[in-house]
């Protein structure tokens, strides 16, 4: 009889784990984030430093590819006062030239060799609701990726180092 239970708790067993899901693989860029740079290169192939000398930035993705995107340089200029609403035209220039945030979903387009990002929100509203590929490169704990080129020519660069 206790052989009998014992074949009949190992077939059940055995059907139990048969209908499991195969465990899923994890999102590559799945974690967070350091900025280590944030540069650009130029029309003539010289790369310069784009968000300042020691740019801070936080990339964070999950599981699912959600993820929240902050580059900020350094030498942005300190507001007079306590008050936002009360920034002169250059400390306002400053926050807004000196910061890059979006938040959205990202996938990898291994066939193209690009992260696609479908962004849903961003401090320069009109990234608001597109789609942008980035040619990148993922060797061990560092991410880079190269934004679509700007209306001047320059290619701006990221450099991003996980944390975890």
């Amino acid at each position: 009889m206790k052989s009998l239970t014992g074949a009949m708790l190992a077939m059940l067993a055995g059907l139990a784990t048969r209908d499991m899901p195969e465990p899923a693989h994890e999102f590559p860029l799945h974690g967070t984030w350091t900025l280590v740079a944030a540069d650009k290169i130029l029309p003539g192939g010289a790369l310069v430093r784009d968000y300042g000398e020691q740019p801070k930035g936080r990339l964070i993705v999950d599981a699912q590819g959600r993820y929240s995107l902050q580059i900020f340089k350094s030498e942005r200029l300190r507001f007079a006062t306590d008050s936002k609403a009360d920034g002169s035209t250059d400390e306002f220039n400053s926050a807004v030239m000196g910061s890059s945030t979006h938040y959205g979903t990202v996938m990898i387009d291994e066939k193209a060799g690009r992260l696609v990002f479908s962004i849903e929100g961003s401090s320069f509203p009109n990234w608001e609701g597109t789609l942008q590929r980035r040619q990148y490169k993922l060797e061990d704990k560092e991410l880079s990726y190269r934004v679509p080129p700007r209306t001047d020519g320059s290619i701006p660069i990221s450099v991003w180092r996980r944390l975890d």
